[in-house]
């Protein structure tokens, strides 16, 4: 079943953000990689499998500070 996970990452400037969907989009079992939020200092990452505390840990280590902020179920149409 496809997870979407809304992550916070610090991102200060346009090389951050590209560098943080960058790292996103290469996670596996990815589909859609996307900003969400008044500021877009949210990604948003919808796929199969994919493991959230995973992806933080390389956001963290390539980006900076990232927190998660949800994970839920994605409804098939």
């Amino acid at each position: 079943m496809a997870k979407k996970i809304v992550m916070k990452v610090a991102m200060s400037c346009q090389k951050c953000k590209t560098k943080a969907l960058q790292v996103a989009a290469t996670a596996e079992g990815v589909n859609f990689v996307g900003l969400e939020g008044d500021q877009k200092d949210k990604v948003v990452v919808i796929g199969d499998g994919v493991d959230a505390v995973a992806l933080a840990k390389n956001l963290r280590k390539k980006v900076g500070g990232t927190e998660i902020v949800t994970v839920a179920d994605v409804k098939s149409s």
